[in-house]
């Protein structure tokens, strides 16, 4: 996405066609599942706060650097999801698991670079973007949590898919980009179309087994790669404390996932 030409028009045609991939899970469960008022609401929900994720994420990328604006985002739900679990859901945390839920927070934010960096215009402007992500991933993980307990993940997927189709189609098509973007950049879409619903998918499975406190952080070892990806493939300038920092996430890691 960081590579593409309209941002929105790029995720738009990528939710498009993972939209159709995942539509028959979705009407499985549409007409199968004993609605509520309570489980509708839950689903608008999760809803709003993926359609939030998926715009603001569009103009993240446009504001700053993948190295640095993925950490922000990442970061700032890696620190709220496992604190609002405690008091949502009842889960623990040993001594171990706060050490490392520290480690790995500290460790994003300072490889976004928001320690060493002066305050500027921008620099609030992105940090605010970057939070609201973080809310808005904060706002759909705890939801689909429970969302989880009466629709399959390929279903509940699917509201991912369809609130990228639906927030995405009015600026994607006003741009009137989407067949250039389409023609320059189709075999990354079609990779991504794959790749973004995948990922999310395995992370909803494995919240079927693991209190979600736990594995969200261990989910963030994603900007170690993003990193090292954003130096290769994007050209971005990397330094030794970045590698330092990452050392620091992959250890908060371990000790979350194996303490």
């Amino acid at each position: 996405m960081k590579k593409s030409v309209h941002k929105e028009s790029f995720l738009w045609l990528i939710q498009t066609i993972a939209s159709v991939l995942f539509m028959p899970a979705f009407l499985h469960d549409l007409f199968t599942i004993d609605w509520t008022f309570q489980r509708t609401g839950l689903v608008l929900t999760s809803f709003v706060f993926q359609s939030l994720y998926l715009l603001l994420l569009a103009k993240a990328y446009k504001a700053g650097d993948m190295s640095q604006v993925y950490p922000m985002m990442r970061g700032s739900a890696a620190l709220l999801i496992p604190l609002l679990c405690l008091v949502i859901y009842g889960e623990e945390f040993t001594r171990f698991n706060w050490i490392g839920l520290g480690l790995i927070v500290v460790g994003l934010f300072a490889l976004s670079g928001i320690f060493s960096n002066r305050i500027t215009k921008q620099s609030v402007i992105t940090t605010l973007l970057t939070g609201t992500i973080g809310i808005s991933i904060t706002g759909y993980t705890l939801t689909d949590k429970s969302i989880l307990l009466f629709m399959s993940p390929a279903g509940l997927l699917q509201i991912y898919n369809l609130a990228g189709f639906i927030a995405l189609g009015a600026p994607a098509l006003h741009s009137k980009k989407i067949k250039q973007e389409w023609l320059l950049n189709r075999r990354l879409i079609l990779i991504g179309s794959i790749i973004a619903p995948s990922s999310y998918l395995l992370f909803l499975l494995a919240m079927q087994f693991a209190p979600i406190s736990h594995i969200s952080p261990i989910r963030e070892i994603s900007i170690v790669f993003g990193t090292i990806l954003a130096s290769i493939v994007l050209k971005e300038k990397q330094g030794a404390g970045r590698i330092g920092y990452s050392a620091i996430i992959l250890l908060g890691i371990i000790l979350i996932g194996f303490f």
